[in-house]
């Protein structure tokens, strides 16, 4: 049995996650910060609740802690994210962040990411497959974003793309570190979600795609590697 850890899964592509690897024959648990919300989505999904809020690092160590005594992990998906929009619901521009928008941004995206990792990994390191997926974004990658051809182009937010490509070298790293693990970051597509007011053109269904693909690779598959649903990605 395979098991599985998705952080900022009460909702979302999260859920969507977990639903569909719950299906696939995992034991997931489902991290919320809030712990009724985890709570009710882990009751619609057969799943484990588990409160975890990846800016505390108090949230964190009690949360592998539950997991470890339960029996270990053998999949971490480091989903949880913020974007950070206007009170109109458009993305904070270029002229308009500042420093402390940014930290409150990286504390969830690319900190939380690391806090959590670190966590777990001694218990993904006892499992005979482990596996670790990064949620990233198109938005992460250079050559997108400096390309006029590309819709990337056009996001006019700093702090969302800059936190996103720095999931993306903590993913290269941490892939070199431990080559016994699988470690990649995908990219789910603009998908509709409270994280962009749901203005995206996908479904959770169709965002989860690579997530869900990518969190069932096999012990010889990629690593260190950036992937949307059609493929790799440059980065």
């Amino acid at each position: 049995m395979t098991t599985t850890l998705i952080t900022g899964a009460n909702k979302g592509l999260g859920f969507e996650t977990a639903r569909r690897l719950i299906a696939a024959g995992h034991t997931v648990y489902v991290g919320s910060r809030d712990a009724d919300r985890g709570r009710r989505a882990a009751e619609q999904l057969g799943s484990r609740p588990v409160l975890l809020d990846v800016t505390d690092d108090a949230s964190v160590a009690a949360a592998a802690k539950t997991i470890e005594a339960d029996g270990g992990l053998d999949v971490l998906v480091n989903n949880a994210g913020i974007e950070m929009r206007t009170a109109d619901g458009g993305v904070v521009g270029a002229a308009e962040v500042t420093a402390d928008m940014m930290r409150t941004l990286f504390e969830t995206n690319v900190f939380g990411v690391v806090r959590v990792t670190h966590a777990f990994l001694p218990l993904l390191q006892r499992s005979a497959a482990p596996v670790v997926v990064n949620v990233s974004s198109g938005l992460a990658s250079m050559a997108r974003v400096t390309d006029p051809s590309t819709p990337t182009y056009a996001y006019p937010g700093v702090s969302y793309p800059a936190s996103k490509t720095a999931v993306n070298m903590i993913t290269v790293q941490y892939a070199k570190a431990f080559p016994g693990m699988r470690i990649n970051a995908v990219e789910p597509g603009y998908t509709a979600t409270d994280l962009n007011g749901n203005t995206g053109t996908q479904t959770v269904e169709e965002g989860a795609e690579i997530i869900v693909r990518m969190a069932q690779v096999s012990r010889d598959g990629p690593t260190g590697a950036y992937f949307d649903a059609e493929g790799p990605l440059p980065w």
